[in-house]
């Protein structure tokens, strides 16, 4: 059984056979939908809260 996962950014549901996994040096396991969620959370560091589009933004509002 294939379970699906979650974007570590955005939260969206990412379907099996797609998505990136990102392993860190401390062994955190980071799953993304897009290189757009993983440039924004590795590379920009922006805070999911603050962008409408991501369902973080949905739940401080």
């Amino acid at each position: 059984m294939v379970s699906s996962h979650r974007c570590s950014f955005c939260g969206t549901e990412i379907p099996p056979g797609t998505g990136m996994m990102y392993v860190k040096n401390d062994g955190t396991i980071l799953w993304f939908c897009s290189s757009k969620c993983r440039k924004y959370m590795l590379i920009q560091r922006k805070d999911a809260k603050r962008l409408k589009w991501t369902e973080a933004y949905s739940r401080v509002r």
